[in-house]
């Protein structure tokens, strides 16, 4: 038997060097004859132009070539115009942007903090503030202007999967069963401080506004950007401290749950209102607006979910729905970006009403997760960082603003959630502490800050100063729950099997 298949093998070497020979001699005499037919247009016309001097340049520099190194400098120009490419560039982009995220995501880890904040650390780096300045020749050839709006097209793609699985796991259900106090205490975490941003715009509007802004656009975004919550990193902290299974980390998600939900219907409105104008076409987009959320949830959402029922076998989902759910996705995002409320809306009311399903839920999330988060995610922050310039702050006492937007950030989001909470029955330490958990602002503020910032609402300043905000109020979520368990030390986490209820899973951010 060996031996019989020892003569195969060998009879097919043969045959395989027969083969390349005859072709390849094939080849040969093709090309050899196409020598002798007469070169075409344009060619031939700059063959016969001074071809007697041409054929003495040519032999003169071939007699050289074998002298000297200068054969090389073909090459490398091929090398150097192959990397000056769109593509190329975007190709070693990615890379370098994956790569330093990953790194500033480890070291975060190691001291303690979510690893979305080496993520826009890492952005930041990559901006002009750090790599810019120190080597701004390698960061202009790296990132040049014509290639930013690529990087933008590319950061809101994955942005729009983002909010999809944001929407997802947003489970209606448990919003339901606390709807009352998530309402109350989520309302009042977002009111507060959305008072205090359209107060600051007093004293804002005229330095931070672009031109054309109207005073009511800039001080709603402010207010919106004040009272946002990151619900993902949110969830990540809660699971990281082990409150997933407690009241406290339930209440938590469900109002960090209803805060998004709130906070972006308001921030439709706004955007709505900088991009129509005029009062009668802010009317009609919201009447736009009202009715195509109105069709999310009264017709797409229940055809979906007839859909799925068909479409699954053995309970596993058939990749026809996933493709139908990724179609719905790019339907609603583009939907919403032509009514005037901005494709990330879409995308995340998507997500929301997709059938509450867990396999599918699960299923969509598993085939998304990844990609949004290891890949696209990244390009975001680095688009976000190439934006911010902390140098601003050190011109027209732009530290002095920074210092007072953190600071109303922070009391509003804190105080408003602290009485809500106790007038809802909670105790101190947990009302604390769910200010202290509702003040993570993360990545959905960047996502905010990059919207106001692209519509021309706010200056590159303010931009600045924003973004400093969503890092520094993430920043101290950990220490602050850390001091408020220093302060009630006497008051103990309840125990997984004192509540039933639970967290569903939820997008991991790292």
């Amino acid at each position: 038997m060996k031996k019989v298949r020892s003569s195969i093998v060998k009879r097919g070497l043969v045959y395989y060097f027969i083969m390349l020979v005859v072709f390849s001699a094939s080849v040969y005499l093709v090309l050899n004859a196409g020598k002798s037919l007469p070169k075409h247009g344009w060619q031939q016309i700059n063959s016969l132009h001074d071809s007697g001097s041409s054929e003495i340049i040519s032999s003169n520099n071939q007699e050289e070539a074998g002298f000297s190194i200068e054969w090389l400098s073909g090459p490398i120009q091929n090398i150097k115009g192959n990397l000056s490419q769109p593509l190329s560039i975007a190709l070693l982009q990615i890379i370098i942007i994956i790569a330093l995220s990953r790194i500033f995501s480890f070291l975060m880890k190691q001291v303690g903090q979510p690893a979305v904040i080496g993520e826009i650390l890492a952005g930041i780096f990559l901006g002009p503030s750090l790599l810019g300045t120190l080597f701004p020749e390698t960061w202009a050839a790296t990132f040049p202007l014509s290639s930013i709006s690529n990087l933008h097209s590319i950061s809101t793609i994955g942005l729009s999967l983002f909010m999809f699985i944001i929407g997802i796991d947003l489970d209606v259900s448990m919003l339901n069963k606390r709807i009352k106090t998530a309402l109350f205490v989520s309302h009042a975490s977002i009111l507060f401080p959305f008072l205090l941003g359209t107060l600051l715009s007093f004293q804002l509007y005229s330095g931070f506004a672009q031109g054309g802004t109207s005073f009511l656009t800039f001080s709603l975004f402010m207010g919106v950007s004040m009272s946002i919550t990151a619900f993902p990193v949110l969830a990540r902290i809660i699971q990281e401290r082990g409150l997933s299974r407690t009241p406290l980390g339930v209440m938590a998600i469900t109002c960090a749950a209803t805060d998004d939900i709130t906070a972006w219907c308001i921030l439709a409105v706004v955007i709505a209102i900088a991009k129509a104008g005029d009062l009668s076409s802010v009317f009609f987009t919201l009447i736009l607006a009202s009715g195509y959320v109105y069709f999310m949830f009264k017709v797409a959402r229940p055809t979906l979910l007839k859909i799925s029922r068909k479409m699954k076998e053995n309970g596993q989902i058939r990749r026809p729905f996933i493709a139908l759910a990724i179609l719905t996705l790019l339907s609603s995002a583009f939907i919403a970006e032509i009514i005037g409320i901005h494709a990330l809306f879409g995308a995340f009311l998507a997500g929301v009403t997709m059938p509450q399903d867990v396999k599918i839920r699960e299923t969509l999330r598993n085939k998304i997760e990844d990609v949004s988060l290891l890949m696209f995610l990244p390009i975001f922050f680095a688009y976000t960082g190439l934006k911010t310039q902390i140098g601003l702050l050190m011109t027209d006492g732009l530290w002095k603003v920074c210092a007072l937007v953190i600071f109303c950030a922070v009391v509003g989001k804190v105080l408003g959630t602290l009485f809500a909470a106790r007038l809802m029955g909670q105790s101190w330490k947990n009302s604390f502490s769910l200010g202290a958990l509702m003040n993570t602002r993360g990545l959905m503020e960047l996502v905010v800050v990059n919207i106001g910032y692209d519509l021309g609402i706010i200056t590159s300043g303010m931009f600045v100063v924003l973004v400093l905000m969503a890092i520094a109020t993430t920043l101290m979520t950990g220490p602050l729950l850390n001091l408020i368990e220093k302060i009630w030390p006497e008051t103990s986490r309840t125990k997984a099997s004192e509540s039933k209820e639970t967290i569903p899973p939820t997008l991991v951010v790292d």
